[in-house]
């Protein structure tokens, strides 16, 4: 009896050391799994986008690109587009306001996970982030009153002119010859320096062209302001931290986009170009 006793008892703890066993080989493979997918976030961009659930995407009020309609609706031709790459990759939009000057600042310490806000593809801009391919096009134009006389950009040499700060409309004032000789302050949005022109205390802005289309002249709140010159033709694109695999993603969404007609149905809508 006593021998079967022992045995018994043997086999139980035989098989409770298996069962412990089991539950350790589990949960180190549990923690194993946990820890790659860890790892394939720290090691994919895109990866840590699609864990949190949404994409935070920087910008500052920009008309046509992103802005808050007459209804109250936030909307822009860079705010519907981001929107529909989103739900592409899975991901909601969250939209952030941000200063301008620091956007790339922003990016790497992960305040943001792109700046997608009708941002010129500068050089700068380009070898500090991981951008995508261009899909609208541009220009840095000279705004003023439209009774101003104007023939070329030597008439500003000497006059105040405003830009937004870390723009490209600011790169191309320092770039022009004339231009940099003029009393150049800097602002912290393009519509503060329509503001300034409109007031008189601006001879004049350097800004783009799509913001310009849509905010002055006839039937807009800057119906005395007029374009005078174009400076550049440039492309807009969005930007990533640098070495993000996330542009790649979007750029395979923007394909898509252009061949179901969505881009050029947007394009359409704000009075756009599209990138070649």
């Amino acid at each position: 009896m006593k021998k079967f006793i022992s045995t018994v008892l043997a086999l139980g703890m035989a098989a409770s050391l298996a069962a412990c066993g089991g539950s350790a080989s589990t949960a180190a493979s549990t923690e194993s799994t946990a820890v790659s997918a860890a790892e394939a976030t720290a090691d994919s961009d895109l990866a840590y986008i699609k864990s949190k659930g949404k994409m935070t995407i920087g910008y500052t009020v920009y008309e046509p690109m992103n802005y808050t309609d007459a209804d109250g609706n936030f909307t822009g031709f860079d705010t519907e587009l981001a929107t529909a790459v989103c739900e592409k990759l899975g991901v909601e939009p969250d939209f952030v306001e941000i200063n301008w000057d620091t956007k790339i600042v922003e990016l790497d310490a992960k305040s943001i996970d792109c700046i997608w806000n009708g941002m010129t593809l500068t050089d700068d801009v380009m070898a500090n982030t991981a951008c995508t391919k261009a899909y609208a096009k541009n220009a840095q134009v000279v705004v003023m009153k439209a009774d101003a006389d104007y023939s070329s950009t030597a008439d500003l040499v000497g006059k105040t002119i405003v830009a937004e700060a870390g723009s490209a409309g600011e790169s191309a004032i320092s770039e022009d010859e004339s231009l940099s000789q003029a009393d150049y302050v800097s602002k912290s949005v393009q519509t503060d320096c329509l503001m300034e022109v409109a007031a008189g205390t601006a001879d004049a802005a350097v800004l783009d062209l799509t913001l310009a289309t849509a905010m002055i002249g006839e039937g807009t709140d800057y119906a005395n302001l007029a374009i005078k010159d174009e400076l550049n033709a440039e492309e807009y694109g969005a930007a990533f931290r640098k070495g993000s695999d996330a542009a790649d993603a979007v750029n395979a969404a923007f394909d898509e986009l252009k061949a179901d007609g969505t881009m050029q149905a947007l394009a359409d809508k704000y009075s756009l170009a599209l990138a070649d």
